[in-house]
């Protein structure tokens, strides 16, 4: 946690918006990925508090499955989350984007910045949090953290059968490219009108605002914001938990 967090002016409140209604195929059968217990608790819970963890989010909606809005509710209730930070659970759509949208159509009047968080990006350290919110505070649009890539990156001709050999296309300028995390944040007017106009080539709500012309930047990214999308990664992050247990003294 920072040592100082950033402080919720009037006129500028901070909700976060996190979509837990996909099932997370990768790790492979059984719960939803957002469900799959982190050091004995649910990703979703360690994401939550990674939200409620700055003192500039006042508002965290959940976007639980299309049939899960009861249980997720009975699972923020059974966790000890921050009393400062209020918490909602709504019911998703069938996409990713409809159920961010969901998300936002939730949020009451007075809310300035939107953030947008992967439930299966847990342990992203409120730092990070706190710098997206104040790049948007400083007059962004809309902000995403990132980090530079540390491999190359090769541009092939997908193959038409999985595990056939691709041809190279090109091979980007590494020093121009950057590996995309969450939290997003976003002036709200400027993301629910993302969401109201833009339907194709959505990757993230980042590309959405591209496709408006309106400039997206980025901020420093941290190496614990990974996503948790296989089983290795869940080791990884038993890994980063346990030295943080160890660092804190508990």
């Amino acid at each position: 946690m920072s040592d100082v967090s950033l402080p919720s002016p009037s006129g500028a409140r901070t909700a976060a918006v996190i979509p837990a209604a996909g099932r997370g195929v990768r790790l492979g059968p059984g719960a939803p990925k957002a469900l799959r217990a982190l050091n004995g608790t649910p990703m979703l819970i360690h994401a939550v508090r990674a939200m409620a963890a700055s003192r500039a989010v006042s508002l965290v909606v959940v976007v639980a499955p299309p049939d899960g809005a009861a249980e997720v509710k009975t699972l923020l209730d059974a966790h000890a989350l921050p009393d400062r930070t209020d918490f909602l659970v709504v019911p998703g759509g069938d996409s990713r984007q409809e159920s961010v949208k969901y998300g936002l159509d939730a949020l009451p009047p007075g809310i300035d910045i939107v953030l947008v968080h992967d439930a299966a990006r847990p342990l992203v350290p409120v730092d990070t949090v706190d710098a997206v919110i104040e790049a948007v505070r400083d007059g962004a649009p809309a902000v995403v953290p990132a980090l530079p890539l540390a491999d190359t990156v090769k541009e092939v001709e997908p193959a038409a059968v999985a595990g056939e050999p691709e041809p190279v296309v090109a091979t980007p300028e590494r020093a121009r490219l950057r590996a995309v995390q969450t939290p997003q944040g976003f002036d709200r007017e400027t993301l629910l009108r993302a969401h109201e106009t833009v339907t194709d080539n959505v990757t993230d709500d980042a590309s959405m605002v591209e496709q408006l012309g309106v400039p997206v930047v980025v901020v420093p990214g941290h190496e614990e914001a990974f996503k948790v999308t296989r089983p290795l990664d869940l080791v990884l992050a038993e890994a980063v938990l346990a030295r943080r247990r160890l660092n804190d003294g508990f």
